[in-house]
């Protein structure tokens, strides 16, 4: 069953895990220095904050898939609708790695589809994702830049 993701930024990383345990009502199920994550099933959630330095605010949301034909379901669903698809594929964000594909709204909301397929030790690369595509400059996360993900899909 798939999860619903939304990932903010945060300029107080201790105060907000404060504030959204709370709310909440549980800890977060993965906490670092600049991020934490509450995985819940009421609602059926992926909870993200970090706190790297970027414009507090909401910063992208997502689909979890928890299986690769779940995954592939959700991309060709996007892909159908005409919408332009950044197939990243594996890479390493918020301390996990991730089989992952990016699109954006009609409002130039970034949205990923993912699939998590283990943990890591580091958030991830700050600089670019792993297909050397750079990132959105106001982004909290491991998000393509909107005009990236634009270039990138056409060019497949």
């Amino acid at each position: 069953m798939k999860r619903f993701h939304v990932h903010v930024a945060v300029a107080d990383i201790k105060q907000s895990i404060k504030f959204y345990s709370n709310l909440f009502g549980c800890l977060p199920t993965v906490e670092k220095d600049d991020y934490a994550k509450w995985m819940m099933d009421n609602p059926r959630v992926n909870f993200a904050i970090s706190s790297r330095g970027r414009e507090p605010g909401l910063d992208h949301l997502g689909i979890q898939a928890e299986g690769e034909a779940e995954l592939q379901e959700v991309t060709k669903r996007l892909k159908a609708a005409g919408t332009q698809v950044l197939d990243e594929g594996a890479t390493t964000c918020c301390y996990a790695t991730a089989e992952k594909a990016w699109v954006v709204d009609p409002q130039g909301l970034a949205w990923e589809t993912f699939l998590t397929t283990g943990t890591a030790t580091v958030y991830g690369n700050d600089n670019k994702v792993s297909t050397d595509i750079p990132l959105a400059k106001k982004s909290a996360c491991c998000t393509p830049s909107v005009e990236a993900i634009q270039l990138e899909s056409k060019r497949q």
